[in-house]
């Protein structure tokens, strides 16, 4: 068993008390008055860009706000369920007990909570540096999981790149925009990799190693982008080389087995949630900017559930 500082409990109650913390600074701060620009006040009344009117109070967009809160239970819920397997006997699972990288998964979930409430509740640049970053920080877990595990990568090793990386693409982000500058969106390339390197997780082969890059064309179809749209075009989706990275790092069979049916049940979750913001704009069919049923705030509600799925499914993981 491994040895923390804090008991399992303490570390939930830790994660419960600095998330009411945030929650409670947020709103002292923003009744104070410092955090909405007053060169943005004559905003106030009119639709905003996710389809909900915008409110003169501490949170712009109430509902859109209010609702990433469902990301911060999510995350808590897993920490508690990590706080309990720990009382328990330990399963060689990285998704089992208070294990680093299954706590970063849950602060991540909780991060999208805050990154997207900042966003909705501020209409501010920082906001939306926020919210991109913390969608940024939950995508890229389970796929850095499943080719760190394929490129016999040590936990320590893992740990140091993720962090490293999120800072690199912190300040990146910050200073470029949305595409860093090169036309490279990490959060959607970031999709298509979790894709590939799960099905290298479960199709492993010297073969498909070199052919699962194709899986990611697939995905941006899904998405809308075809294959014939990329290839005419080879000088704007420059990044489609980006879905060989899971074949060039992934050189050893994983070693280990999944079940897949709360993997299939987040993937669902997680597309009917895509159909409902596509609804999430002004002049859609069922935008209604003054009604308390906003189509992006389901979608943070069934977004923060496939992430709950996608939890599940990571800890269905067991040595061969």
């Amino acid at each position: 068993m491994r040895h923390t500082a804090l008991s399992p409990d303490a570390i939930f109650y830790l994660a419960l008390a600095i998330s009411i913390g945030l929650f409670l600074l947020y709103c002292v701060i923003a009744t104070l008055g410092f955090i909405h620009p007053q060169d943005e006040f004559y905003r106030i009344g009119l639709v905003s860009g996710w389809c909900e009117r915008i409110a003169s109070g501490i949170f712009r967009e109430p509902v859109n706000s209010l609702s990433n809160l469902a990301y911060v239970v999510v995350g808590l819920i897993i920490i508690k369920t990590l706080s309990n397997d720990a009382k328990l006997m330990q399963v060689d699972n990285k998704f089992h007990g208070l294990k680093p990288i299954a706590l970063i998964y849950a602060c991540s979930v909780i991060l999208i909570g805050f990154g997207s409430m900042f966003m909705h509740g501020t209409q501010t640049r920082w906001g939306g540096w926020a919210d991109n970053f913390g969608m940024v920080a939950y995508i890229v877990i389970p796929w850095l999981v499943n080719v760190s595990e394929m490129g016999r990568w040590s936990e320590r090793r893992f740990i140091y790149i993720y962090l490293l990386g999120m800072i690199a693409y912190g300040a990146s982000r910050w200073v470029f925009g949305k595409d860093l500058g090169i036309n490279l969106d990490i959060f959607e390339v970031s999709i298509g990799l979790w894709f590939i390197s799960e099905f290298l997780y479960r199709f492993w082969s010297t073969y498909l190693r070199w052919l699962s890059g194709l899986v990611g064309f697939v995905v941006a179809a899904v998405f809308g982008i075809m294959p014939g749209q990329i290839l005419s075009d080879l000088g704007n989706y420059w990044w489609v080389i980006l879905f060989w990275l899971p074949a060039l790092i992934s050189s050893h069979e994983p070693g280990a087995t999944r079940r897949y049916p709360w993997f299939m049940f987040g993937v669902y979750n997680f597309l009917m949630a895509y159909i409902v913001w596509l609804q999430g704009y002004p002049d859609t069919t069922y935008c209604s900017p003054d009604s308390v049923l906003q189509p992006h705030a389901i979608w943070h509600l069934m977004t923060a559930f496939a992430a709950w799925c996608f939890f599940r499914f990571l800890r269905t993981q067991r040595y061969t």
